[in-house]
């Protein structure tokens, strides 16, 4: 197997996957303290108020996610991505001063427009770079978003345990986006420059490709699989330091040391996978790894549960549920399962729909993974107000056996149709 050869654009784009991270996780991080201070309390009430966050950050996202192949066709990948990480960056600045809630929400739409340009063509900005082995590079690139993932909670969690303000934290996030955007937008020599295409796309060539994948039924079943592939590994990143500090009575520090544990795994599971798993074995790692993370995801509803403690006494090994060791394991182990979900299944499909164009297909699976990841993190918030917020972790587990499901349909169709 041939090693990777990165260039300048990769290196980009490994940026844009750090900071768009860094974006992504600050307010989770930080949601414990901040809603303290804006006036919408965890334990009272406020847990559906903190997933709405989310809701209103994809909004804008899924919107400019929609126009970016339009954006990406009028002035070039290069250029679209560099003013989306500044776009991007800027509003997790102005998140930082918010002095209120609705201020707050507004931000992150501002945010969510930039995040939005970054999920559609990072990707496929990728792809164009390494299109014989896309799933390779897919994989490892995407595995960045994990190093963003414990850049900021680590760093953030022990500043936050050091009594700095949650806006400081969420400000310095925002200096994240600095160096893709200067590697985007600085001009480079002719043969070092990225390979855009050598004419613009007009916009009603863009609609027909759009309009293409839309009348495809398979299509549909690829954006089920990036709706629940989404919003299973969000709802996981989004409230587990929450998750922590409620359930555990645990610090700001340890809330991010179990966020990271999860990054960890993720960054572990998409690198390894990247280097070593070839192309046509995608689906396989979909599947395998769907039911492993159905499996670990289940767990987590048991840790420090009333109900289970009761048997304590009869059942002594019952106290393992109550260790942080264990806990920090099943996150580290969930990320592990979660990691190759959202680029493989990316990859795959457009494996499978090779006749449709790869960077609209890139764009519109991330329109269903987005609000996705909102739509999870809001019904966890929302039934951790009903139920509370470990059993709310049960969706997690719901989400990748759908996923399970719909891969299995998709390699029994594509079984059926090789043969003679």
């Amino acid at each position: 197997m041939r090693r990777l050869v990165l260039t300048r654009y990769d290196y980009a784009s490994f940026g844009c996957f750090i900071a768009y991270a860094g974006c992504s996780i600050i307010i989770p991080l930080v949601l414990y303290q901040m809603s303290v201070d804006l006036g919408f309390t965890l334990q009272e009430g406020g847990l559906a108020a903190g997933g709405a966050l989310q809701m209103g950050r994809a909004i804008p996202m899924v919107l400019s996610m929609l126009l970016s192949g339009f954006v990406a066709g009028r002035w070039g990948m290069c250029r679209s991505l560099g003013v989306a990480s500044l776009l991007m960056g800027g509003g997790i600045l102005c998140a930082a001063v918010a002095p209120v809630y609705a201020v707050l929400f507004l931000a992150l739409m501002v945010t969510g427009l930039g995040e939005g340009i970054i999920e559609g063509l990072n990707t496929p900005f990728v792809e164009n770079l390494h299109r014989e082995e896309a799933g390779r590079y897919l994989n490892f690139s995407h595995s960045f978003w994990a190093v963003g993932i414990i850049i900021s909670v680590l760093l953030g969690g022990w500043l936050l345990n050091r009594g700095i303000s949650w806006r400081f934290v969420v400000g310095g996030v925002s200096l994240l986006a600095l160096p893709p955007t200067l590697i985007l937008l600085l001009p480079a020599d002719g043969k070092k420059a990225y390979p855009e295409r050598p004419e613009r796309l007009p916009w009603q060539l863009v609609w027909k490709q759009t309009r293409d994948i839309l009348k495809t039924p398979r299509f549909w079943l690829f954006f089920a699989a990036m709706f629940v592939a989404g919003g299973g590994e969000f709802g996981l990143t989004f409230w587990a330091a929450s998750y922590i500090q409620l359930e555990f009575s645990a610090s700001a520090w340890l809330g991010g040391l179990g966020t990271a544990c999860f990054a960890g795994g993720m960054f572990l599971g998409r690198s390894v996978s990247g280097l070593l798993v070839r192309q046509e074995y995608l689906p396989h790692l979909i599947i395998s790894t769907a039911a492993a993370g159905v499996l670990v995801c289940l767990f987590f509803p048991l840790l420090n549960a009333p109900w289970l403690l009761e048997y304590q006494q009869q059942l002594p090994w019952v106290s393992i549920f109550t260790k942080k060791w264990l806990l920090f394991l099943l996150l580290f182990l969930a990320g592990l399962c979660s990691a190759p979900f959202w680029p493989s299944v990316q990859s795959y499909c457009v494996e499978r729909l090779p006749f449709l164009d790869s960077t609209m297909l890139f764009i519109l699976l991330s329109c269903a993974g987005i609000p996705g990841c909102a739509f999870v993190s809001w019904m966890m918030g929302l039934f951790g107000n009903l139920i509370g917020l470990r059993n709310s972790f049960f969706i997690v587990p719901l989400c990748y056996m759908i996923l399970l499901l719909l891969t299995v349909v998709d390699t029994v169709q594509a079984r059926k149709q090789v043969k003679p």
